[in-house]
């Protein structure tokens, strides 16, 4: 198992590894959960998937997607848009609540939002669990790197059954709110340290 963190200046390093990740993400998020989001050649995308952003992928050798996640910086702006979670505070997504905060959606250079965090359904039970602390261990990692000591993502209501099983330090920062029948939250995912 490996880990690569993906940019626009290393994708030619890495073959088929971006456009494996974005169609793992069409797989999981556009036929299985049936979500109505935009695709080509296979491939899921959004008006995230920018210069600015980077992509942590946990691939096999051959570049087989286990899992992935998107960076994107919350001082961003590309037309309209920033980032995923204070559009929505914003009211330009339809599909997320607006209330999904408690206070305003943070603009800072030490502040990432983690998005589109994936493990794919194909993904053995019993593996599972390392993939998932493998990509979260990256993300922080990658973050750091990026000049991050946290990063905000919408995560299943669930998430304080494994935060600690991942090794990272989570706070609500939102209230649970139901979105296409699943339990959600915002939490920040605290990165000033160094992973266990």
């Amino acid at each position: 198992m490996q880990t690569t963190t993906l940019s626009f200046t290393n994708f030619h390093n890495h073959g088929e590894l971006f456009a494996n990740m974005l169609r793992a993400r069409r797989e999981l998020f556009i036929v299985q959960n049936k979500w109505d989001l935009p695709e080509a050649m296979g491939m899921e995308y959004d008006q995230y998937d920018t210069p600015a952003s980077r992509w942590v992928v946990v691939h096999d050798e051959l570049g087989k997607v286990l899992a992935g996640n998107r960076l994107t910086p919350t001082t961003t702006t590309c037309g309209i848009y920033s980032y995923m979670i204070r559009d929505a505070q914003r009211g330009l997504l339809a599909t997320i609540p607006s209330n999904l905060l408690y206070d305003e959606a943070p603009v800072s250079e030490t502040v990432w939002e983690s998005s589109r965090l994936f493990v794919s359904h194909d993904v053995p039970m019993a593996m599972r669990r390392k993939v998932h602390a493998r990509l979260v261990q990256e993300i922080g990692n990658s973050a750091r790197e990026l000049g991050a000591s946290s990063a905000l993502t919408l995560l299943n209501a669930n998430w304080p059954r494994w935060a600690g099983r991942v090794g990272v330090d989570m706070t609500a920062m939102g209230p649970v709110l139901e979105i296409d029948g699943i339990k959600n939250q915002v939490v920040s995912m605290n990165f000033s340290q160094n992973l266990h």
